[in-house]
């Protein structure tokens, strides 16, 4: 789903010469908030707590860091479509962004007309874990299983509509399966009562539970990558389980309200940009299990629309709606 990374050089090379100097001069004047539309805890926060800093440092001005989790993300994103257009209210969105203009039948905002976007910053697959207490340890045993108790095995996630849940409902869809959804505030809680065994599995991001399969806490089975993960060369992709079709990733980004001066969006994409270039945050993400990527403002408005697209077919394949 990542575009072209050829860009990345030519933003680099423009460097502070891409604003007017007045404008350079203004803006930004005051510190950033940072809108992260999840508790703490989730892959969003995975990204923006190190992007922060690097932010801080290029523009000159704090970036202050604002978690405003709900209804999949749609309460820190209307924050943002309503905030004044100056820059300073940003939001890091991911998938359940533009998967929510084919969700709902009513949004207080329309994903791809009320932000002015700014920059990619890349993409992570998903991950189908489960609670140790699972008598799985395989996609085919998984199945399985699922299919000899109907109703239930349960699964969080980070609302109606999340990648978290479609990735679990492709899953349920192409396998025949009958699992119950248990949709939370934010990834965090979800991934919490995975933990405890309050739900049997989980769809997550991998970065989000690194640590907890590393300490044997879940059981992981298998990723939506083309791939295998560096992170965790051991899981096999889905295809190598016998579903080549469930490929998924969830993309993070950088928007803003619409109507952002153009001069405000180069800057911050030029400080976007800048950041994923940086070495500290890439090896940091890398080893994660992102896939790194920025992109000019008009690349990410394309594939933003791109991703929307893509993901109503799969809401429509799935049958999942939030009303």
């Amino acid at each position: 789903m990542i575009g072209r990374r050829g860009i990345l050089g030519a933003f680099l090379a423009a460097g502070t010469g891409a604003w007017p100097a007045v404008a350079q001069d203004k803006y930004p004047s005051k510190p950033i908030r940072l809108v992260i539309p999840f508790p703490p805890g989730g892959g969003a926060d995975a990204v923006a707590r190190p992007l922060g800093p690097l932010l801080t440092e290029t523009l000159g001005q704090p970036i202050v860091l604002d978690n405003r989790g709900g209804a999949n993300g749609n309460l820190g994103a209307e924050i943002v479509a309503k905030a004044p257009p100056d820059g300073y209210t940003l939001l890091i969105a991911n998938s359940s962004f533009t998967i929510s203009r084919g969700l709902y039948a009513r949004l207080p905002f329309d994903p791809l007309a009320d932000f002015s976007p700014i920059s990619l910053i890349g993409a992570t697959p998903s991950l189908l874990a489960t609670n140790p207490s699972v008598p799985a340890r395989t996609v085919k045993e998984f199945v399985e299983l699922a299919k000899a108790r109907p109703g239930k095995l349960t699964y969080g996630s980070s609302g109606i509509g999340s990648t978290m849940h479609l990735g679990a409902a492709m899953l349920q869809s192409m396998a025949g399966l009958d699992m119950v959804h248990v949709p939370y505030k934010g990834g965090g809680p979800a991934i919490a009562d995975a933990l405890s065994g309050q739900t049997n599995f989980i769809f997550v991001n991998p970065v989000a539970v690194l640590s907890q399969i590393k300490a044997g806490k879940l059981n992981a089975l298998a990723v939506t990558s083309k791939q295998r993960l560096a992170i965790l060369p051991d899981v096999p992709t889905f295809e190598e389980a016998g579903y080549p079709g469930l490929l998924s990733s969830t993309f993070y980004g950088v928007l803003g309200p619409a109507g952002l001066p153009r001069e405000v969006v180069t800057r911050l994409n030029a400080a976007v940009v800048a950041a994923v270039a940086r070495k500290e945050l890439a090896d940091h993400l890398i080893a994660l299990g992102y896939e790194m990527e920025s992109n000019t403002p008009e690349q990410f408005a394309a594939f933003l629309k791109e991703d929307a697209a893509q993901w109503l077919k799969l809401i429509k394949m799935t049958g999942a709606s939030a009303e």
